[in-house]
């Protein structure tokens, strides 16, 4: 039944006609056409389908979700291309991830970003869980979304990761979250999440194995 939006959504997606001696693969989200660099021998260099679910998601929900002038922040950027359609969306981003990986995603953010947005995004290191409060205070950050994509999978960073999540977020904070569901191990990183967050499907694609999630923090004082 997801076949047709899974079609659009894998449509976005396109190849250079001719190979460059860099690899790079093509999107179109937010009226712009995005080419990513890609390093096939890290995953966190490669895009994944969750990536282009949320993308999909912010460009086709642009009236209910308005990123304009909202503070954002993607965990797990990998190559960008969430943090790149936030931002030609309006957002005011920070894309994180891992040192190792911020020369590309600092690559790929500038190249697609650049005197196309409102606000340009920024890029900083965020390894889930270590000097959270160093990097990101509680007091001075505030983020309206945080976004991340594919960032379940297995490694031995859940715990870090769960932490990362409860410190990023406010009472007011909404998360946006991507998952493709793998390994049973996995998987129960849903429930434990759900002890911190109330946790809801906003869409489902079965063909892909993947949901898209809206979360808020549990317990927040509600008007």
């Amino acid at each position: 039944e997801d076949e047709p939006i899974v079609a659009e959504i894998m449509g976005r997606r396109f190849f250079p006609d001719l190979i460059t001696h860099k690899t790079w693969e093509g999107f179109h989200f937010a009226g712009h056409e995005i080419r990513i660099t890609e390093a096939i021998d890290c995953y966190g260099a490669v895009v994944w389908p969750s990536a282009l679910v949320l993308c999909y998601f912010l460009e086709t929900n642009s009236k209910q979700c308005n990123l304009v002038d909202k503070n954002v922040i993607e965990i797990g950027a990998g190559t960008g291309l969430v943090s790149i359609v936030a931002s030609l969306l309006g957002a005011i981003v920070t894309a994180t991830d891992l040192p190792e990986l911020l020369g590309n995603l600092q690559h790929n953010v500038l190249q697609n970003t650049k005197n196309k947005c409102k606000h340009q995004p920024c890029v900083k290191e965020l390894s889930w869980g270590i000097d959270l409060e160093k990097n990101f205070p509680r007091s001075s950050c505030h983020f309206d979304y945080i976004m991340a994509a594919d960032v379940v999978y297995h490694h031995p960073f859940l715990d870090e990761l769960l932490l990362t999540f409860d410190h990023l977020c406010k009472n007011d904070t909404v998360i946006l979250w991507a998952m493709k569901f793998r390994l049973e191990e996995e998987n129960k990183f849903v429930d434990r999440f759900q002890t911190l967050f109330d946790l809801e499907m906003i869409s489902n694609f079965p063909s892909l194995n993947i949901a898209l999630y809206k979360a808020m923090r549990k317990g927040r004082m509600k008007a």
